[in-house]
Formats: C-alpha cells, structure tokens, sequence
C-alpha cells in the first residue's frame, strides 16, 4: 500500500498550522497576555515558542520522517534495546489516547461552535425558538452538535493524506485568515477598540521576570503547537525527502505565533468595544473574562448591541472563524490514532477512521452526560499533565535514544549542508538536555 505525503511545503504548512492554530489559540492567547503583562506577554511568548516549541516540534517531524510511520512504530523504531522500545510503545500509545480523550472534549467546544455559527441564519429567518435552543447549554444540543462535528472531521480524515488533509488544510488556514484580518479591520473601526489595543500592546515590564508570566507564557507556545501527541511526528512522516525540515518548522512556527498575535488583535478590542456597550467583561475576581464565558456570553453579548443585520453577520462570519481553527486542529488530532490502526494492524483506512470516529463520539457522549464531573477534569489531565509528559518523552528519546548520525542523514536529505549551519551547531544538545527540564519545569509549576 502507498503511504500518503504532503505534495508541497505549502501544503504542509497549512496543515501543520492548521493543527497549531486551534481554539485554545483564538480565545487563551489574548487574555493571557492582557493578564500578563500585555506586549511584555507577547514577547516572552514569541521568544518561548522559537526556543522550546519549536525545538520540541523539530524533534517529532525529524523522527516523523525518518521512520514514515505512526507515533508508536517510529519510537521503537528508533530504539535498539527492547526496553526503549517497550517505552516507545507506552509513549506512542499513551500519545494516541491522549490525542483522543483530547479530541472527545474538542469536539463538544467546536460543536457549541457550529450552533452559535448557525444562530445568526435562524434569526434572520425568525426562528426564535431554535435561535434560543442553538446558544442555550443543553443535553441534545451538545451530543448532537459533537456527533456532527465528529463526522465533518471523519468524512476529511477518510479521504486520506492529499485529498483530505491537504485539500482541506490549504481551503481552509487562508479562509480562516481572511476573516480573521476581515473582522479586526471592523473592530478596530469601532469606539472602545483602541482601549482594548492597549491593554494587549502597551508593555508592562515590570513584570517581565515574573514567574506567572513565564510559566503562562510558556505553556501557551508548548499547547499552542500541538506537541506531546504525536501530531507533528505523524504530519512529518508525509514530508517528501527534499524539504529542509528546520526551514519547514520554523514557517509552522510563525504561523502559529502570528495567528495568536492577530488572535489578540481581535479579541481584546472586541472586548472593550462589548464594555462601551454595556457588557461586563471583568470577572468578581477583577480579572478579565476568558474562556468559554468570554466566546458564549461576552462576544455574542457585543454582536447583539451591534444590532440588526451588521450584528448577525459579525457574529456569524466569527462563529465560521472559530469552527474553521476547530476543523484544521480536529484532523490532526483524528489522524494520529487512524494512521497507528492503519500501518500496525493494516485496518482499510476509510473503516479505521470512521470506527476511531465513533469512539471518540462515544467518549464525547460520556463527557457530556457527566458533564460537570468529567468536562474539566479530562482538560486538566490531557493538556495540563499528558502532553507536557509526552512531549518531555519524545524529547528525551530524540536526544538520547536516536542515533545521532540517523538524524544528521535525515536533515541532509533536504539541506546537504546542515551540518554547518547554527540549526545543528544547537539543536541537538537543546533538546537533549534544556527541552526536557523546561517542559517538566513547566510541568511542576502547573501541579
């Protein structure tokens, strides 16, 4: 059978980015760095993202594309004795269910999106009673709205590398940035826009060298990048063998760092032009709303005073944004256990992707009928404890484990001369001794 590669690095990009830019992205950067600090946030989270994400990432696509195989083959591939590659198991496997229970919860979040993305259509239709049923937190809504989003990324998944990931991943990433400079062009047009600009641009370095900054900071590049998962690794194993794979990384990491820049370009004004509306915005903490409260309640709260058609079409050309970064995040996730069931169990993958679908919908269900038990608590475990330990793993296997030689091969087949250049001067002790003791710093701050 034919294993599916990326045919560009454009095509590449665009998927590696669209797996990067989610929605933790759009709603947790801004606020974030309103609460930390503003530009000085910023900063720290552009200097972080190039010195342990990208790192990080760099590690799973050059192990990704040595191998060309999923995250479970490729680590014990890469080991020569049985006990590294009883540990590559557990960590592949543990990479594959946390991806998962990851995209379980993802999807009841971008299913609440496609709900407030059709609320605009049936008010404008006069349908008030679905309108209300669409934004009000309810069993049906959520188990259906998951299910459909499920199968949105199921029907992508199935079609395979180029015609699936490929062809949805280069639609949609310039979609999703066309709204995103669309809607900051009309916020930032609007009074109260320019309070919001400061609050995120004007820095306040005295806070700089504070540990709550550098630690959210840090785990804003580290979540931000869909590392720890085996995403990465899984994406580079369809890198074609002529692409200079540090080149790549570093493109997917400004990618990413400019779509949370521009997040926070959105966000923040939109904020405070809901506050010159009448909207609460600060919590009884005194802290700005973040999260889902400040997408469900304070944004569409400041759709609404907008008023009439202008208002509706705002909130639905958002709602479209926030589906789209949940779409492209959605079929990396998806594609990581689908790849292990199709290359080590040989499972056809159009079955493989839709059986792997109706498990992570089944999980989805649980959550939502346990919803105030497990909703948070599979959060914390996954993105909070999982993907900081794995990430920390592959790291440690890629600087310990992996032949350093294997590796020089592997970057020479795109860039003959890599050898000579800063990239290797640095990376291989980066990320085999600071990229493993900067993720379980990070770790432990967050315990």
């Amino acid at each position: 059978m034919q294993r599916g590669q990326f045919s560009s690095r454009l095509a590449f990009i665009f998927a590696a980015s669209g797996s990067a830019v989610g929605l933790g992205n759009i709603w947790g950067f801004p606020t974030n760095a309103a609460e930390n600090g503003g530009a000085a946030f910023v900063l720290m989270y552009f200097i972080l993202a190039f010195l342990l994400a990208y790192p990080a990432m760099m590690a799973e696509l050059i192990i990704g594309r040595h191998t060309r195989s999923n995250m479970v083959t490729a680590l014990q591939a890469i080991s020569e004795s049985q006990s590294a590659k009883t540990v590559g198991k557990f960590v592949g496997i543990g990479g594959m269910v946390t991806a998962g229970l990851i995209l379980s919860f993802y999807s009841i979040v971008a299913g609440w999106m496609l709900a407030f993305m059709l609320e605009p259509m049936t008010s404008i239709l006069g349908l008030s009673d679905l309108s209300a049923w669409l934004t009000e937190f309810s069993l049906i809504r959520n188990i259906g709205f998951a299910a459909i989003f499920v199968c949105l990324t199921v029907i992508i998944i199935s079609a395979g590398v180029e015609q699936g990931i490929e062809k949805w991943s280069s639609r949609l990433m310039p979609s999703l940035f066309v709204l995103m400079i669309g809607l900051i062009i009309y916020v930032l047009t609007q009074e109260g826009a320019m309070e919001g600009l400061k609050h995120y641009l004007v820095p306040d370095f005295s806070q700089i060298t504070s540990p709550k900054l550098i630690v959210s900071a840090m785990g804003q590049a580290f979540f931000s990048m869909s590392l720890g998962v085996g995403t990465m690794l899984v994406y580079g194993s369809y890198i074609r063998e002529d692409e200079n794979l540090p080149v790549v990384g570093a493109l997917v990491t400004l990618t990413d760092t400019s779509v949370a820049f521009l997040a926070g370009l959105l966000v923040l004004p939109a904020i405070f032009v809901a506050q010159n509306l009448g909207v609460t915005i600060y919590s009884d903490s005194g802290s700005l709303i973040a999260g889902p409260d400040l997408i469900f309640q304070v944004l569409p709260a400041l759709f609404q005073g907008m008023g009439g058609v202008t208002g509706l079409l705002v909130g639905f050309a958002f709602f479209v944004l926030m589906s789209i970064a949940a779409v492209t995040s959605s079929i990396s996730m998806l594609e990581v256990p689908v790849s292990y069931a199709v290359e080590a169990h040989k499972v056809d993958r159009n079955k493989a992707t839709w059986l792997v679908g109706l498990g992570v919908f089944t999980i989805s269900s649980m959550i939502c009928l346990n919803f105030d038990s497990l909703f948070g608590f599979v959060i914390t475990m996954t993105t909070e404890r999982a993907q900081p330990l794995l990430s920390m793993m592959v790291c440690i296997f890629a600087g310990w484990v992996f032949y350093r030689n294997s590796i020089l091969q592997e970057l020479k087949s795109g860039n003959p001369n890599v050898e000579h250049g800063m990239f290797w001067k640095i990376w291989p002790v980066y990320v085999k001794f600071f990229c493993p003791a900067l993720i379980l710093l990070t770790f432990a701050q967050g315990l």
